[in-house]
């Protein structure tokens, strides 16, 4: 991002028609996860994929965001342009879906699959990315543009939910390919936001990110938190229908969470304790939320449980995005949002990989693998707070 004596005076309605359209892709690229995350392993199960398939294909995002992702970001801040790289990857993405759901084989779908993660997954970094320089410059808050995402995978798991009862869910990828279409058009209302002359500062910059020690622990620790989710992203759908729930109880379960995000992202501006101890408190509520997970409770138990979801999700994303504007210059936002992407990934798939072959033999027993991840995680973020807190570096300085 350039410095702000390069950039044309914002009329007064800038702000407002930034943040709209920033809400109304949020909105559509959480949609899509709304449809996705819950669904997507039941169509894999439908066309007749077996457990460990179902892990593997599932794991291919996370492998993407250490692969590819990374380079994805890299080329849309070289060349100066967030919205032009997230209008791309929108359209590309919507196509990916569209032949994934042509596919039944298991290594078909896979690369079907893998060739659509390699575009769908730069989509949040580079969004993220997008939106934290949007707050630098207008003076915006994070967490209420972000809550519209979560607003909009509420809908979109629910109206999944609803179309389980209805359809065969041989179908359900067609629902999650018409979301990425939809989420693609919206994409060509963003505003511009970028400049190709900050390329050379963001490589020299971007260089010397990936050396520094506070960075390093933000995205380690958000990376295990977030990770330790692998195992509900992937098999919660999955057991609830096996124990014979049907598909609007399920969606109502995974809404219940994201609700609970919601508030969390609503409240975030009120909140006054430092990003870093949010991120301990998300940790922690991951440790108690596996281990009560772990025990197979009711669906009532698992109702309240499922509000914590708030704290694990919600918080530690508050939390990891308070401290990248702080410690992140503006004009290497992108690649900052890559390597934590990345970081996240080696994580994320890793942990896929592990809860498919633990589900497959101690089913709910794989919980107890995520609580130990949250746990290492809040560990990190604790021993790093001080750290953190002495060195700050504003986002909007550079950018």
């Amino acid at each position: 991002m350039p410095p702000e004596s390069q950039i044309p005076i914002a009329s007064h309605g800038a702000p407002k028609r930034f943040a709209t359209r920033l809400a109304l892709f949020y909105g559509t690229l959480f949609g899509l996860l709304g449809t996705h995350l819950p669904f997507f392993p039941m169509w894999l199960k439908a066309v007749g994929i077996d457990a460990s398939w179902i892990g593997i294909i599932t794991a291919v995002p996370s492998v993407t965001r250490f692969t590819i992702l990374p380079l994805v970001t890299g080329l849309a801040e070289r060349r100066g342009s967030l919205r032009g790289a997230m209008i791309v990857t929108a359209f590309a993405t919507a196509l990916g879906f569209s032949l994934v759901g042509t596919q039944h084989q298991p290594l078909l779908v896979f690369l079907a699959y893998a060739a659509t993660a390699c575009v769908w997954t730069p989509m949040v970094p580079l969004t993220d990315a997008y939106a934290l320089r949007g707050v630098a410059r207008y003076g915006l808050d994070y967490g209420p543009l972000r809550l519209w995402g979560s607003a909009a995978f509420v809908v979109g798991a629910l109206l999944c939910g609803l179309l389980v009862d209805v359809i065969a869910a041989r179908h359900l990828i067609w629902v999650i390919a018409g979301t990425a279409g939809l989420g693609a058009l919206v994409g060509l209302g963003l505003r511009p936001l970028d400049h190709p002359g900050t390329a050379p500062a963001a490589r020299h910059g971007a260089s010397a990110l990936r050396r520094e020690p506070g960075f390093l622990a933000i995205i380690v620790a958000a990376a295990l938190i977030q990770g330790s989710h692998a195992a509900y992203y992937t098999f919660a759908s999955i057991t609830w229908q096996g124990a014979g729930l049907g598909g609007l109880t399920i969606a109502g379960l995974w809404a219940l969470g994201v609700l609970a995000e919601i508030v969390v992202f609503a409240l975030s501006p009120r909140f006054t304790l430092q990003p870093s101890v949010l991120v301990v408190i998300g940790g922690l509520s991951a440790v108690a939320r596996w281990l009560i997970t772990a025990q197979e409770p009711s669906v009532a138990v698992l109702a309240v449980v499922q509000l914590a979801h708030g704290l694990t999700y919600g918080l530690t994303q508050i939390g990891t995005m308070g401290l990248l504007v702080r410690h992140v210059p503006g004009h290497v936002m992108a690649r900052g949002q890559g390597y934590f992407a990345a970081c996240s990934g080696i994580v994320a798939s890793s942990a896929s990989i592990l809860s498919g072959a633990v589900y497959a033999r101690h089913g709910q027993g794989v919980y107890y693998v995520m609580a130990a991840m949250a746990l290492s995680g809040a560990a990190v973020m604790w021993s790093a707070r001080h750290r953190l807190a002495d060195h700050p570096h504003s986002a909007a300085s550079g950018g």
